[in-house]
């Protein structure tokens, strides 16, 4: 399989001393979606805006269909945008409310270099794909619901054909019903069009639907990373596990975190979940947990995670 996108080491702290992104690495390939999911403030979105060259890392590699994009610039920028597209968290704010529905994904195409004479049709045809009449491309943002505007987005980033869409908690706005609608969607489009997602989420639940591989983060790092299968069925970390047993309709004793999330500008020493970890000793205060993998396997397709009782068990 074909790796579309592959990160090593990203790094990034801002100007007000918060280190949003601690050497955080990940791969997706063709075709797959891979989920990143944490709490508010855990450095998932920041992780995304580097990817998708929005901001530029401290530290790492981000390499793109084969290419290092770390660094890229104007044209060379440029060039990528249409291969590496994203559907926003709230498609009300990303669509331009003077311009018709339409408008706005034959604009997409028309920025990336689509011929006029194929821009008309192909929104239609990608209207109808999203459940949307055709009739839609008439109206405005103002008059279409939350769903329908997601639905919107989703055709706006498939327009130009992309390879990988960014999905930054797209259904995190949207009632629980049109939530499962809209996931449906993704999953449909992804099995006829091949495309690979990149899948943000605070909620384990929502990733389940779609998720082949799940990265969890906190606090800027990775503490788990696995098949979706695997993480379900045995999570490596207690922060998994405690976000596994918050998740709806799972039949397992609920984990409730002790303290209060910790504030990125002053970490705890070692392991920054030991203040609220339900399995804290003395040990996890000691150095900061590297990801490891039971048995010690090498490979990308690994199930690792940070955490010294993986390594007494390993």
């Amino acid at each position: 399989m074909d790796t579309v996108m592959e990160a090593v080491g990203l790094s990034k702290t801002f100007g007000n001393g918060v280190r949003a992104v601690d050497d955080v690495s990940l791969r997706v390939e063709a075709g797959q979606t891979v989920g990143i999911v944490g709490e508010s403030g855990c450095g998932k979105s920041t992780t995304a805006k580097m990817l998708l060259r929005l901001l530029d890392a401290d530290s790492g590699t981000v390499a793109f269909e084969g290419a290092n994009i770390t660094r890229a610039r104007g044209k060379a920028l440029r060039s990528l945008r249409s291969r590496l597209q994203v559907v926003p968290q709230n498609p009300q704010t990303s669509l331009n409310p003077r311009r018709t529905i339409g408008d706005s994904v034959e604009f997409n195409m028309r920025v990336h270099g689509v011929a006029r004479t194929r821009r008309r049709e192909k929104m239609r045809d990608l209207l109808a794909r999203v459940g949307l009449d055709p009739s839609y491309a008439t109206r405005y943002p103002h008059e279409l619901s939350g769903g329908q505007l997601q639905r919107v987005a989703i055709a706006r980033a498939l327009s130009t054909e992309p390879s990988l869409v960014v999905c930054d908690e797209p259904v995190s706005a949207l009632d629980k019903s049109v939530q499962a609608q809209v996931l449906n969607l993704l999953a449909d489009l992804q099995r006829e069009m091949k495309v690979a997602y990149l899948f943000i989420s605070h909620d384990l639940g929502v990733v389940e639907h779609l998720a082949d591989r799940v990265l969890v983060m906190y606090l800027g790092r990775v503490v788990e990373d696995g098949a979706a299968g695997a993480l379900w069925s045995e999570a490596l970390h207690p922060y998994t596990r405690a976000l596994l047993s918050a998740a709806p309709g799972r039949d397992q004793e609920r984990v409730v975190l002790r303290g209060e999330l910790p504030s990125p500008r002053s970490l705890p020493t070692g392991c920054a979940f030991r203040t609220r970890c339900p399995e804290a000793e003395s040990a996890c205060a000691q150095e900061i947990p590297q990801l490891i993998s039971i048995g010690g396997d090498p490979t990308p397709a690994a199930h690792r995670g940070a955490c010294v009782h993986i390594g007494q068990v390993a």
